[in-house]
């Protein structure tokens, strides 16, 4: 009866715990139990079952295969990063060296066109620039309590919206233009105060959330010092 009481107090006691705490004081166990360990099988979900062996083998081939994958990834995003970089710097020159407002309007139009994208605008917040008459960029202007609403439902809290608009939002935002699925769009300024940048597609799956804005981040901050050549800051 005792020795009953006894292996069944044993068995109690051997949980997965316990037996990790005796590999962990005893390392030299599979190297002492090196035939046993080959033949003791686990569990497989499509095999039945391996050998412990074939099993461990499997899981540090996984590990592998993630370790490449993320490497992979890693390289990728450098890749991506530095073409971006390359783009902007030559974006940024093509800009600075426009004459005029609209020269410079124009080319970043061309080079969103040159993207395949229906166009690129900028609108500017009333109460910031100067651009009532006489100046001839009037129509660049826009009303922020008019954009209130429309920032308060696309933006919430975040600086940059991507997806479709409504009909009176695209009117308010893009009066002249025609045939527009999707935008991409960026606050301009520390705050958001300054102005609205935006991207046009045509296609309606196009832009979505959950895009990367990292290009249309370094574009909105880039646009405010380079309207300033042309139109003085309120």
């Amino acid at each position: 009866m005792k020795n009953v009481e006894e292996q069944t107090e044993s068995e109690v006691l051997l949980d997965d715990q316990s037996v990790s705490a005796f590999l962990r004081q005893n390392p030299d166990f599979f190297i002492r139990n090196a035939r046993q360990v080959e033949q003791m099988m686990v569990p497989h979900p499509v095999r039945g079952s391996v050998s412990l062996v074939e099993w461990h083998m499997a899981r540090q081939r996984n590990h592998i295969q993630q370790l490449e994958e993320e490497i992979t990834l890693l390289m990728e995003q450098a890749t991506a990063n530095h073409q971006l970089f390359d783009r902007l710097l030559a974006l940024q020159g093509h800009l600075a060296a426009a004459d005029s407002l609209q020269e410079m309007l124009t080319r970043l139009h061309r080079w969103a066109r040159e993207l395949g994208l229906a166009g690129a605008h900028v609108r500017v917040f009333n109460d910031k620039w100067h651009i009532g008459a006489p100046s001839d960029f009037t129509q660049l202007g826009l009303s922020r309590q008019a954009f209130e609403p429309l920032r308060i439902q696309r933006f919430g809290n975040e600086h940059h919206y991507l997806g479709s608009l409504n009909g009176p939002e695209l009117l308010l935002l893009l009066p002249q233009a025609k045939a527009i699925g999707s935008v991409a769009m960026s606050l301009m300024g520390e705050r958001g105060e300054l102005g609205v940048l935006m991207f046009t597609s045509r296609d309606n799956q196009h832009y979505q959330a959950g895009m990367g804005t990292l290009l249309l981040q370094h574009l909105a901050q880039m646009l405010p010092d380079l309207l300033s050549r042309w139109i003085e800051r309120a």
